[in-house]
C-alpha cells in the first residue's frame, strides 16, 4: 500500500509542473486554466481565467471546456493548446495532469503549490463566481 502523498509524489514525478509566476505569464497570453477542486472550494476563490472542472468528473468534462464545447473534435481542440490544472496544494492537479496525459494531451501542465502558492504571492483572486 501506498499513502496518498506517496501517490501524488509519483504523480509528480510524471508531469510538468510549473509555479505560479509561470502560471501568472501563461494566463497573459492566454492559457487556458482549469480548477480541478471542487465547486464549493473554487466558490471561495479561483483564478478570474479558470473553468472549474473537479478532479472527479474532469476527464468525462473536458470535451465541455467552453473553449471547446459543440465542437465534434472537442478533444484534439483542448489538446492544441498548452492546459494548466490547478488545485489546492498540486496534488490534485498532479494526478489529473498524469489522467489527462494517459488521454494523449501532451502539453499539460500542474501547479506546483496550486492555489496556496498562488495566494500565499498575492495573486488576484476572485470569490463568488
Amino acid at each position: 500500500m501506498i499513502t496518498a502523498q506517496e501517490l501524488c509524489g509519483k504523480a509528480k514525478s510524471n508531469v510538468k509542473e510549473v509555479n505560479t509566476e509561470e502560471l501568472q505569464k501563461a494566463i497573459e497570453q492566454g492559457a487556458r486554466v482549469i480548477d480541478v477542486r471542487e465547486p464549493a472550494e473554487y466558490g471561495q476563490g479561483h483564478i478570474r481565467q479558470a473553468v472549474n472542472m473537479p478532479r472527479g468528473v474532469l476527464e468525462m468534462q473536458l470535451n465541455q471546456h467552453p473553449d471547446v464545447a459543440g465542437y465534434d473534435n472537442a478533444l484534439e481542440r483542448i489538446a492544441e493548446k498548452p492546459l494548466y490544472l490547478i488545485c489546492r496544494t498540486g496534488g490534485r492537479s498532479a494526478l489529473a495532469a498524469e489522467s489527462l496525459q494517459r488521454m494523449g494531451l501532451e502539453n499539460v501542465y500542474s501547479v506546483d503549490g496550486g492555489m496556496s502558492a498562488w495566494q500565499e504571492n498575492k495573486l488576484p483572486v476572485v470569490a463568488g463566481e
